[in-house]
Parts: C-alpha cells; structure tokens; sequence
C-alpha cells in the first residue's frame, strides 16, 4: 500500500470474487421457484424456460449461472440479429426480452433451438401473458413456455448477501450494522454489492472497522433522527 498521509492509506483494488457465480448466488424465498426450474434443466418441457421479475431480482445472475452449467452463449435481446437467429447453433440465455429491436428475430431464434434440439432461457420483466409482442405466433410460443418467477429481495437474501459479500472480504460486521444498511439503501442485491465494496476501501484507507458509524459516512446514510 501506499501511504498518503498519516492517518490513511491508499488501498490497492484487489481483485474480489464475481457476484455472478453459482456459489455467489444466495437461495430464498424470493426466488425459490426459479433456482428449482433451474435444477431441472434439461428436463425442461418443450426445452425452453422465461424468467420472469422485477428488476434486481436476480434474473441475469441465474442466467449466468445457467448458462456456464449448460456451455450456453449468453445475449441481450436487442443485439442478436436475423442471421445469428437462423444460425444458433448451441444453447442460448437472452435477457431481457421485452427489448427486442424485431419480435421476427425472437420467433426464429426461439424456431431454431426447437428444430435443432437446443435449450433457450430467457429473461423478462413481466410474464408473457401481460404483454405482447405484437406477433402472434411468438406471444403463443411464449405463453407455452414453462415460466418461472423471481420477486424483490427480501430482508433475509439482502442480509445473506451483504454477509457474505463482507466474509469474502475477511470483514467482520456486526449483524446491526447490516441491518442499518438495509433499511436505508436500495433494496437490490446491486447496491448492497456496492455499498459493501465502498466501505471495504474505506475501511483499508481509514484504518477502521466497519461499523455503523463508517457506514453512515461513506454511504451517506440517513440517522432515526
């Protein structure tokens, strides 16, 4: 490390863990029902699946943890093209759905896993039954996916991940703190990642533990006052 001055340190950025792997990935209730149609694969129905939920929920986490289980390429809807539709070739995780620049593309990618025998995930904010495409032969090839779905984090997977985010660092927290944090930030597995990383670096800069203190002043926290 190099010193800056004679109370703090500059903390190098030491490479931590990517949150997107499966032993990243904490279950609860929240999204139970997606991490079982997960296990399933590749007994899935018509060997497909649509994720459904709310933003930060989770649904490109599992994706990615699919995706690494089945070798499958992984793509945003908007930027897969005609040619690479017709021409897929292996399994395919696509996120995000409802922002396909042509439903034609969807339909032939979604045509072509099914003649070729290959399995498709994908990923959407809300069920297929709530939206259309506009076509409608691939609003009928959506609606006869298995679904599964995904709700906002709750208390208890926030709380898992902020500690396990801190264990991964060799962080001692106190569980009060952890609840101090989760009931004055936004409530997406993104920000408590963040907010973790934050007072990681001051915590190494500062020569101070993480405590509900730091956590107020680095991440600007409101008091119950």
């Amino acid at each position: 490390m190099t010193e800056t001055s004679a109370g703090s340190q500059l903390p190098l950025p030491l490479p931590v863990r990517s949150a997107l792997g499966e032993a990243d990935f904490l279950v609860a209730d929240s999204n139970r029902d997606a991490v079982r149609w997960l296990d399933l694969w590749p007994d899935w129905p018509g060997g497909g699946l649509l994720l459904h939920g709310p933003e930060a929920s989770g649904k490109s986490h599992l994706a990615a943890i699919w995706a690494n289980r089945a070798a499958a390429a992984r793509v945003k809807a908007y930027s897969v093209t005609l040619e690479q539709a017709l021409g897929l070739c292996r399994a395919v995780a696509v996120d995000d759905i409802q922002g396909v620049s042509d439903p034609r593309i969807l339909f032939h990618l979604i045509n072509t896993a099914s003649a070729r025998g290959l399995s498709v995930l994908l990923t959407t904010r809300e069920p297929a039954a709530r939206w259309s495409t506009g076509l409608a032969d691939l609003d009928s090839r959506l609606r006869a996916l298995p679904s599964a779905s995904l709700q906002a984090p709750d208390d208890a997977l926030l709380g898992g991940l902020a500690g396990k985010l801190f264990a991964d660092r060799q962080i001692p927290v106190p569980d009060n703190v952890i609840a101090f944090m989760l009931t004055r930030l936004e409530r997406s597995c993104a920000a408590i990642a963040a907010a973790v990383e934050q007072l990681d670096r001051a915590s190494l800069a500062q020569r101070r533990k993480v405590t509900r203190q730091l956590a107020q002043e680095v991440l600007k926290l409101p008091t119950d006052d």
